[in-house]
C-alpha cells in the first residue's frame, strides 16, 4: 500500500506556521519549568534525590498511605498487574536505614532504590551535558552532510523542536525527568535527525520532479515511523502491565516524541524545504504557471475554432437551403410557361 503525499496541496507558509506556534508554546512551558526547578522537566528521584519503592499487595492506596504516614510520601503509581510504585523525598542516613527496616517489615518482597540529594545534583549536570553535546554533535554532522545553511538549520531546528515539545508534554502530563527519560530524549534526538535527513536528502540531492520526490520520501518515512511506533507502543503496554518502570518511562517518552517528530518532519521541515526550493528555482514555479496558462489558451483557441466551424457549417446549410428554394421556384416557373 502506497501512501501519497502531495506537497502542492498544502500552503507551505501554513505548514510552517502551525508547528512554529506549537513550538513557541512548548518553549514557554519549558521556560516555566526552568524557572521553578532549574531543569526543562520536573526532576524525579534520580535527579532530586529520594527513595522509590515497588511493592505488590492487595491493600488499597489509602491503607498504604496510612502505613507510610510518618514518611514523606510524594506519589503512588498503580500498575496493571496489581503492583504499586511509591516515591519518597530525600532522607538522611539514619532515617533512611530506619525506613528500609520499616518497609521490609511490612512488605518483605519490596524493591527499594535510594539516591542521595547530592548525587542527584551531580547526575543533573551530567544529564544536561549529555543532551547539550548530543545537540552540538547533531548540528556538526548535519552541517557537514549538507554544507547548505538553510536545510541544515531546518534539520537542527526540527530536532530541537521535537525534544522541546516532548519535554513540554512531559511537564503537562506529570512525567518526571529521570535517567531513563533522559536516555529516551537522547534516542529521540538521533531518530529526529534520521527522519529529517531522510526527507532533506531525498528532496535536495535526488533528480526528478519535486512533487514525486516529496511523495517518495514520505512513503519511506511513514513506513519507518509507523514500524518504530508500533514496536515502542508494544513495549509501553508490556512495561505498564509488568510495572517495569525503566522501560515504561523510556517507551512513554518515545511514544510522545515519535508523534512530535512525524508532525515536525512532514509539516515544518517539508514546508521550509518547499519554500526554499520555490525561491531557489522560481523558473520551475513560473514554468508550471506558464504551462497552465498555455493549456488554458489552447483550450480557448480550440473552443474558438470549434465555434468558427459551427458558424461555417450553419452558413453552408443556409446557402444550400437558399439554393434549393431558388431551384424549386425556377422549376415552378418553367412548368407555368408550358
Amino acid at each position: 500500500m502506497k501512501f501519497e503525499f502531495d506537497i502542492d496541496k498544502y500552503n507551505p507558509k501554513l505548514t510552517v506556521g502551525i508547528p512554529a506556534v506549537i513550538f513557541a508554546i512548548g518553549l514557554v512551558i519549558v521556560a516555566i519549568s526552568f524557572g521553578s526547578c532549574g531543569l526543562p522537566v520536573t526532576p524525579g528521584i534520580d535527579f532530586a534525590g529520594g527513595t522509590s519503592v515497588t511493592i505488590y499487595t492487595d491493600q488499597t492506596q489509602d491503607q498504604i498511605k496510612e502505613y507510610f504516614a510518618g514518611y514523606d510520601l510524594k506519589s503512588i503509581d498503580t500498575g496493571l498487574s496489581g503492583g504499586y510504585y511509591l516515591k519518597f523525598g530525600p532522607m538522611d542516613n539514619d532515617k533512611m536505614q530506619a525506613f528500609n527496616e520499616y518497609i521490609l517489615a511490612g512488605y518483605p518482597d519490596a524493591g527499594i532504590n535510594q539516591i542521595g540529594a547530592s548525587f542527584g545534583t551531580t547526575l543533573q549536570g551530567q544529564a544536561m551535558l549529555a543532551i547539550l553535546f548530543a545537540f552540538l554533535g547533531m548540528a556538526v554532522v548535519v552541517f557537514i552532510a549538507f554544507r547548505n545553511l538553510i536545510p541544515a538549520i531546518t534539520v537542527v531546528c526540527a530536532g530541537v523542536a521535537d525534544v522541546t515539545i516532548t519535554a513540554a508534554v512531559m511537564n503537562v502530563i506529570g512525567m518526571e525527568l529521570s535517567l531513563a527519560t533522559t536516555a529516551a530524549l537522547l534516542m529521540l534526538i538521533g531518530y529526529s535527525v534520521d527522519s529529517n535527513i531522510l526527507l532533506t536528502t531525498k528532496v535536495l540531492k535526488r533528480q526528478g520532479n519535486t512533487k514525486e520526490k516529496f511523495a517518495g520520501a514520505f512513503h519511506t518515512g511513514f513506513v519507518m515511523t509507523t514500524t518504530t511506533f508500533s514496536a515502542i507502543l508494544a513495549m509501553f503496554i508490556v512495561s505498564l502491565i509488568g510495572q517495569v518502570q525503566t522501560l515504561y518511562q523510556i517507551s512513554g517518552v518515545l511514544v510522545i516524541g515519535l508523534i512530535c517528530d512525524f508532525f515536525f518532519t512532514w509539516a515544518f521541515n517539508a514546508g521550509i524545504l518547499k519554500l526554499y526550493l520555490d525561491k531557489k528555482n522560481p523558473q520551475k514555479k513560473s514554468g508550471g504557471q506558464k504551462a497552465k496558462a498555455a493549456a488554458a489558451a489552447a483550450s480557448a483557441a480550440d473552443a474558438a475554432e470549434a465555434e468558427k466551424s459551427a458558424d461555417k457549417a450553419a452558413q453552408a446549410q443556409k446557402t444550400q437551403k437558399a439554393q434549393s428554394q431558388a431551384s424549386s421556384r425556377n422549376r415552378k416557373r418553367r412548368g407555368g410557361k408550358r
